[in-house]
């Protein structure tokens, strides 16, 4: 039996407190934790030349910015 199928046979026994605990840790796993997040950021920031920046910040100004006041 693999350690999945182990670990499945396992919570199939759990009751529901301690399978909704067990959920719980499984999805904080899953997360990648803050420091992780911003390690990312730090490889990415400063990838754009000046000339990408700058059409980047335009287009969204352009497209992402609109208020539209019959949406409220």
């Amino acid at each position: 039996m693999s350690t999945l199928e182990m670990i499945v046979e396992e919570l199939k026994t759990l009751p529901p407190p301690k399978l909704e605990e067990a959920a719980a840790l499984i999805h904080g796993l899953r997360e990648h934790p803050r420091a992780d997040r911003l390690a990312a950021l730090r490889r990415s920031a400063g990838i754009l030349s000046p000339a990408d920046g700058e059409e980047l910040e335009r287009i969204i100004e352009e497209n992402c910015e609109r208020i539209d006041p019959r949406e409220w």
